[in-house]
């Protein structure tokens, strides 16, 4: 039943030359994009962490193959993602009594360019920022990548959100 009540929205809709959209785990492609190329984003940042370019850059990619139907491609997709990381940073949070930090907050920031070739009037850049909180008393070299990757992890949610769930 279900299956026949879909049919009959798709064929009026295109019996009246409405435009669909197919829709993915709350995200919304346009139908005739097919395609996604992601840029590799290239740290600018004050301090680097060697492995985020790449980390970020795949990340990103992972995003939008499991949350969408796009095929990511190695040269120009039908809409493409470009930028760079503009920082990350180490700032202490809570200063107690004694004028030392209790916690320290990672944040890592990017400028993101997004390109729609089938729609040049969707594209737009802009920056977006996470970050994860921890311990000063931890040693940062030994929690840093699962720290990087949970904010890896926000970033491309909502970078991906910008591009494709419409908020």
């Amino acid at each position: 039943m279900i299956g026949t009540s879909v049919f009959v929205i798709i064929t009026l809709a295109l019996a009246y030359g409405c435009s669909i959209q197919m829709t993915f785990r709350g995200s919304s492609v346009p139908e005739n994009v097919n395609t996604a190329s992601v840029q590799f984003f290239e740290n600018r940042a004050a301090l680097i962490n060697p492995l985020l370019s790449q980390t970020f850059t795949e990340g990103l990619k992972d995003r939008i193959t499991t949350e969408s139907r796009l095929v990511i491609v190695s040269d120009i997709g039908d809409i493409d993602f470009s930028g760079q990381i503009t920082g990350y940073d180490l700032r202490p949070m809570a200063i107690q009594a004694d004028a030392i930090s209790a916690e320290t907050r990672l944040t890592v920031s990017v400028r993101v360019r997004y390109q729609n070739y089938k729609d040049p009037k969707q594209n737009w850049e802009s920056s977006f920022s996470a970050y994860a909180d921890f311990e000063s008393s931890q040693n940062i070299t030994s929690i840093e990548e699962q720290l990087v990757a949970d904010i890896v992890d926000q970033l491309t949610e909502n970078i991906f959100n910008k591009a494709f769930s419409d908020w």
